[in-house]
């Protein structure tokens, strides 16, 4: 029997406005606690805690509904160490010749160089890779549509999925990135989008002391 091509939807909370405005409160005030962070614990984490946290990236909406990603989830400290060296090797040519002088002004209070031993101390890596087409058996071509929107937006729910079971994370995003692809041995149709450090802080760990923003400076309401 053939599937229905559409079914019901209902939302899963049925929520009074008191409860929606709640929530929302609460919500902003969980998130705005997230930081990016570069000293990370060597504490492990349990694999399944990994796995429900891709599973709802995987959730995410996509162009055609073509989920148009892959999460590369990297324990293995030898590659790890070699996405270390790789990435090291990247960042020393763009900090050192490659970067204009406005994005080192920007990222000098930061204290941000081409030394990333995260890489390696951090429990896992998540290498997210943007998929531009996929490849049926028989050799045919499906175009995917809207794809660095929709892995940036489920690479957002990924984040955020971590942050809800209290891991941190730092994204990082070396250029150029094709050394993923060699050292994780994938295939041409998936461009690297970002690499994710996940794992707890390390004790004494300390960020910037920066601000966000304020509503009226990032929205506005016509």
């Amino acid at each position: 029997m053939k599937e229905k091509e559409f079914i019901l939807y209902k939302h899963p909370l049925q929520l009074t406005e008191n409860e929606m405005l709640m929530r929302s409160s609460e919500f902003y005030e969980f998130l705005i606690k997230r930081r990016t962070i570069r000293t990370f614990s060597t504490r492990n984490v349990p694999k399944e805690i990994i796995e429900n946290c891709i599973r709802a990236a995987g959730t995410s909406p996509s162009g055609a509904n073509l989920q148009p990603w892959h999460f590369v989830v990297i324990s293995n400290p030898d590659v790890k160490k070699q996405i270390r060296e790789a990435a090291e090797k990247e960042e020393r040519e763009f900090y050192h010749g490659k970067a204009p002088i406005e994005w080192l002004d920007a990222v000098r209070p930061f204290g941000t160089d081409e030394h990333k031993p995260f890489l390696e101390t951090a429990p896992y890596l998540i290498a997210i890779f943007e998929k531009k087409y996929d490849e049926t058996s028989d050799g045919n071509i499906i175009k995917h549509y809207y794809t660095k929107e929709s892995v940036g937006i489920a690479s957002g729910i990924l984040i955020t999925a971590l942050h809800n079971c209290g891991l941190s994370t730092l994204t990082h995003t070396p250029s150029p990135m094709k050394f993923l692809n060699s050292i994780l041995n994938r295939p041409q149709n998936e461009k690297p989008f970002l690499l994710l450090v996940i794992g707890y802080p390390e004790i004494n760990t300390e960020v910037p002391n920066i601000k966000r923003k304020e509503l009226s400076q990032i929205s506005i309401f016509i």
